[in-house]
C-alpha cells in the first residue's frame, strides 16, 4: 500500500479505544497493539520522531494496518490478548510454550464436595495452588483423604445408595454415596480439609504421626512407612513458608531484565505465605515500550493462570488498567505493590536476581532458539523460493499395520515451533487395506475442505505443507490441491533417505547441509508428525487387542472389559497383574481373576 493511501487511512482513525493490527506486504499480522485513543496511538508510528531499532524495523515492514473499535480500554486489552494468541505477531512479546500448573479444586457446588486436580481455574469452586515446587498434588490429596476422609471420586451422590467402595474400607472416605454419613458430618470434614489446603498443616501432621505410631506398634511397617513419607512431605511444605509473610497473602513477584535485544521475565509464586516456586520466561524484545510489553505479557500469563491478591514488582506499567481488567475477570481487587523494604522487598530483589542471572546465562541459548525457529523459517523462504514466510507449517503422516487401525496425523509448527494445541488426529474412514497414499488423500481432503468455511477460524490456512516423500509424492499431493482449487499454499516434500527437499519450482531436489537450521526444521516437523501418528495408532491398536483377547475369556462381558481397561490401561498390564490386583477391579471376583490369570499364563 502506498504512503499516500496510509496517510488517508490515518485521517479516518476514530477517537476511541481499540486494537490496531500492523501488516506486512504478504498480509501477515506483524504487530498487535491496544490504544486508549486509536487516532493518537497509531499516528505515532508514522511520525518522523526518533524510534528504537526494533520499532524502526517493524515500521519498515508495515504495508497496511487495520483496527477494531472496543467499548472501553479494558475491552481493548482483552481483545489485544486474544489477537496476539491468534496471530502470534513477530514484533510482540509472546508467552510461548507456557505450561499451566496443577491446582486442587474443592467442588463447592456439589452437595458432598469432592477434591480433584485441575489445570484450569474457573468460577465454579475453591482452588488451591498452583503447585510448582516439586510437591505432588496427588500426595496432598492422599493426605486429605487419609486424614479428613473427603471423597476424591466423581461418583454422583444422591438417589439410591451405592455399595461402599474400597476407599471407605481403607478409611479414606465417609462414603456419602452409600448414605453412611450426614451432610453436616461430611461438611465438617470438608471444612477441615479446606483449612489444611490453606496451609494449616499442624493438625494433619499430628493425625499422621498418630496413625504412623499405631501401625508401627502393630508391626504393619509398610503402612507406617506410607504415613512417615506423608509427614516428610508436609515438613517440606512447612520449610517453604515465608515466616514474615502473612498466611492469608497470595502474591506473585515479577521482575524483567533486558539487554535491548533479548529479555527475561521472572516470577516467584507464593500462596498462603508459602513459596511455591518460580519460573523464567526467555523472550525476544518486542516493538512496544517496556511498560507496554510488560503489561501485555502479564495479560497473556493471567489468561491461563489464577490472579493472586498481590502483584509485587519494581516494574512501572499501567496499573489501573491491569487492576480494572483483573476486577472484571475475577470480581475482586488485585493490589500492586512496589516495596521499599521488608520481606516483599527481599522477594522482589530475588526475582530480579533470577531474571538477570538467567538472561546472562541464556543469551546464547535464546539466540540459538531464534535461529532454530524464526530464523529457520526465513531461510526456508529464501532457499526454497517460497512465495511467503511459512508462519504456519503443517505436516501429515499415516500409520497402520497391514491396513488395520489406519490413522493420520496433522502436526503444526508456528514460527518454527511446535504448536501442540493445533495438532489433529484422523481415523481413516474410506480406505480399504494398506494404501498410504489413499489415506493421505482422505486426510488432506478433510483438512483442506475447511478452508473458506466457518471452520477456518479454528483451522487457519497454512503457508506451507510438508509431505514425507520424494517427487512422486509431491506431484500426487499437488493433484489434490488442483482438484480442490487450493491456492496460496506452498508445498514441499522431504525424502527421508538422503533428506532431499523437492519443491514445485525446481526440477531436481534441493540439498542442504545436515547442519542447516532450515533442513533441521523440516526434519523436526516430519519426525513429529510420524511420532504423533504412531502414538495414536498404538493407543487404538492396544484397545482393539485388549477387547479381542478378553473376548476369549469366559465370564467377561462389555462392562468387565471396560472396568479392566479403566483400571490397568493396557493389555500388557492386565497380563502382568496378580490375582489379588485383578480382584480389586470392580466386578471381578476371585474365581474370575483366577480364570484370567490362568488364560494369560497359557499364552
Amino acid at each position: 500500500m502506498s504512503e499516500s493511501v496510509i496517510k488517508e487511512k490515518l485521517k479516518l482513525l476514530p477517537d476511541c479505544p481499540g486494537v490496531y493490527l500492523m501488516q506486512n506486504a504478504e498480509g501477515e499480522v506483524i504487530y498487535v497493539g491496544k490504544a486508549r485513543v486509536l487516532k493518537n496511538r497509531v499516528r505515532q508510528y508514522f511520525h518522523s520522531s526518533p524510534k528504537p531499532p526494533k520499532v524502526r524495523a517493524m515500521i519498515d515492514n508495515i504495508a497496511d494496518f487495520s483496527y477494531l473499535v472496543a467499548p472501553t480500554e479494558v475491552d481493548a486489552l482483552a481483545l489485544e490478548n486474544n489477537l496476539i494468541k491468534k496471530y502470534k505477531p513477530k514484533y510482540n512479546i509472546l508467552l510461548k510454550d507456557d505450561k499451566t500448573y496443577p491446582y486442587i479444586k474443592v467442588h463447592t457446588r456439589e452437595k458432598f464436595p469432592r477434591l480433584s486436580i485441575t489445570r484450569k481455574v474457573k468460577k465454579d469452586g475453591r482452588y488451591f495452588g498452583p503447585f510448582m515446587g516439586g510437591i505432588s498434588c496427588k500426595d496432598i490429596l492422599d493426605v486429605a483423604a487419609k486424614v479428613y476422609h473427603v471423597r476424591l471420586c466423581n461418583v454422583s451422590v444422591g438417589g439410591n445408595p451405592k455399595k461402599p467402595c474400597l476407599n471407605y474400607h481403607l478409611g479414606r472416605c465417609l462414603a456419602p454415596c452409600a448414605g453412611l454419613c450426614s451432610e453436616e458430618e461430611y461438611a465438617a470434614c470438608v471444612e477441615k480439609a479446606v483449612s489444611f489446603l490453606s496451609g494449616n498443616y499442624e493438625e494433619a501432621e499430628a493425625i499422621l504421626k498418630e496413625k504412623m505410631l499405631y501401625f508401627s506398634e502393630r508391626e504393619e511397617f509398610e503402612l507406617a512407612m506410607e504415613y512417615r513419607e506423608r509427614i516428610g512431605m508436609l515438613k517440606k511444605l512447612q520449610l517453604k513458608r515465608i515466616t514474615a509473610m502473612p498466611r492469608e497473602v497470595d502474591a506473585d513477584i515479577w521482575a524483567l531484565s533486558s539487554n535491548g535485544l533479548y529479555a527475561v521475565i521472572s516470577v516467584l509464586v507464593t500462596r498462603k505465605g508459602i513459596m511455591q516456586g518460580g519460573r523464567n520466561f526467555p523472550l525476544e524484545e518486542g516493538a512496544g515500550d517496556r511498560a507496554e510489553s510488560f503489561l501485555s505479557f502479564l495479560i497473556q500469563y493471567y489468561s491461563g493462570h489464577e490472579f493472586p491478591h498481590e502483584i509485587i514488582t519494581d516494574e512501572e506499567f499501567d496499573e489501573k488498567l491491569f487492576c480494572d481488567y483483573a476486577l472484571e475477570k475475577t470480581g475482586r481487587k488485585v493490589e500492586i505493590v512496589h516495596p521499599k523494604q521488608g520481606v516483599r522487598r527481599e522477594l522482589c530483589s530475588m526475582a530480579a536476581g533470577n531474571a538477570e542471572e538467567y538472561l546472562e546465562k541464556s543469551v546464547s541459548a535464546i539466540a540459538h532458539k531464534n535461529d532454530m525457529t524464526r530464523g529457520a523459517c526465513e531461510r526456508l523462504k529464501e532457499v526454497l523460493h517460497l512465495r511467503q514466510y511459512p508462519k504456519r507449517m503443517e505436516c501429515y503422516d499415516i500409520s497402520n499395520i497391514s491396513g488395520v487401525d489406519k490413522v493420520g496425523s496433522m502436526v503444526v509448527f508456528t514460527d518454527g515451533e511446535a504448536d501442540k494445541n493445533a495438532y489433529r488426529r484422523f481415523r481413516i474412514e474410506t480406505v480399504e487395506g494398506a494404501d498410504d497414499f489413499a489415506s493421505l488423500k482422505e486426510v488432506l481432503l478433510r483438512r483442506l475442505k475447511k478452508l473458506g468455511t466457518e471452520e477456518e477460524s479454528r483451522f487457519p490456512k497454512p503457508q506451507l505443507i510438508v509431505i514425507d516423500g520424494g517427487k512422486g509424492q509431491l506431484s500426487a499431493v499437488k493433484e489434490i490441491f488442483d482438484e480442490l482449487g487450493v491456492e496460496g499454499i506452498d508445498l514441499v516434500s522431504l525424502a527421508k533417505k538422503e533428506e532431499e527437499i523437492y519443491t514445485l519450482f525446481e526440477e531436481g531436489p534441493v540439498r542442504l547441509s545436515r547442519r542447516d537450521y532450515a533442513l533441521q526444521t523440516l526434519q523436526r516437523i516430519r519426525d513429529e508428525a510420524h511420532r504423533f501418528a504412531i502414538t495414536y495408532f498404538r493407543n487404538l491398536h492396544t484397545k482393539r487387542n485388549l477387547a479381542s483377547l478378553l473376548d476369549e475369556i469366559e465370564g467377561i462381558g462389555k462392562q468387565k472389559k471396560r472396568a479392566l481397561m479403566d483400571k490397568f490401561g493396557t493389555i500388557d498390564r492386565i497380563m502382568r497383574a496378580s490375582e489379588k490386583e485383578l480382584t480389586e477391579t470392580e466386578g471381578i471376583g476371585g474365581e474370575l481373576a483366577a480364570r484370567i490369570r490362568a488364560y494369560f499364563e497359557k499364552l
